[in-house]
């Protein structure tokens, strides 16, 4: 084991040395949730380290969206094997020489002994992962943003629950367009098909189909993202819990940027309302909910 960490160790520092002669593409890079939490990140080399430095990041947030070092970490490892374009291996000898700052903040909070006085999490794992690679990669300039949500989506009531994540479009690169329609970075799951779907839950799928048009303008335009359409033949408790529905997915190198996500609730007396991104909600026998999921950005000047 010890042999695969260092070489792990190895394929990584011998590519961080070949990186000291370049410069990144911003010195510092921010994103921010769409409720204004910020994701500030900074890197540079050390004489024995490359050094992510997390400083200035907001100090809490709202919700369900703190995060953890083991979360940082991931989004960190992720986004080297990303920056390296090859297939290094998969082990913790990758960040031997990678040495993380991470002052108290939303993505490093601290856990009381008490859990009802400790940060909510699971928007962390699912949601701001994605934000943090959305962060790392705009500092590294290797692609444009993707979608940067897993658009969590879950309906029920006190007999079963569901639960999926939507795809969206992914961000385009300097050689290629952006997927319609895909899965992109810190997720990785499939959907449950349209026959299983109605046959075992009280939905019906009305729409399942590529959003034309929500990918950015680009030399290499962004993938396009979906629009999902539910109608429910039953009373059930519905919630979301998705980003990108303010900020969009930012394009690079003169690309422009994907369109957010919308949601619309259309009740079956006709009346139609904008849901946001973060929502509990009750819904009737008859009515209609409209995910529009966030295109990714474009890069290069169209």
């Amino acid at each position: 084991m010890e042999e695969r960490l260092a070489w792990a160790e190895q394929s990584q520092a011998s590519f961080l040395h070949a990186l000291k002669s370049q410069s990144l593409a911003e010195q510092n890079a921010e994103e921010k949730l769409d409720d204004g939490t910020v994701i500030r990140v900074s890197a540079h080399h050390e004489e024995k380290a490359f050094v992510f430095d997390f400083t200035g990041t907001s100090d809490s947030v709202s919700g369900n969206f703190s995060a953890t070092p083991a979360i940082v970490r991931s989004a960190i490892l992720y986004c080297l094997r990303l920056w390296t374009g090859s297939d290094l291996p998969l082990n913790e000898g990758l960040l031997r020489d990678v040495t993380t700052i991470l002052p108290p903040c939303f993505l490093s909070p601290s856990f009381p002994e008490d859990p009802r006085k400790c940060p909510a999490v699971v928007g962390g794992n699912v949601e701001t992962s994605q934000r943090l690679v959305d962060a790392i990669l705009r500092l590294f300039g290797i692609q444009a943003c993707s979608q940067g949500t897993m658009n969590n989506f879950i309906f029920g009531d006190e007999q079963f629950g569901y639960y999926e994540t939507i795809a969206g479009g992914a961000g385009a690169g300097p050689s290629y367009d952006g997927a319609d329609a895909l899965h992109t970075h810190m997720t990785n799951t499939a959907i449950t098909d349209p026959e299983i779907l109605e046959k075992r839950y009280p939905v019906l799928l009305r729409q399942f189909a590529i959003r034309r048009d929500s990918g950015g303008d680009g030399h290499f335009p962004g993938g396009n993202g979906v629009i999902r359409e539910f109608q429910f033949r039953a009373p059930l408790d519905v919630s979301l819990l998705m980003q990108h529905r303010v900020e969009r997915p930012y394009g690079l190198n003169g690309g422009g940027a994907g369109k957010p996500g919308v949601q619309t609730l259309i009740q079956r007396e006709g009346k139609v309302t904008n849901v946001p991104g973060v929502a509990a909600l009750q819904v009737e026998d008859g009515d209609r909910i409209i995910i529009e999921t966030p295109g990714g950005g474009g890069f290069g000047a169209p």
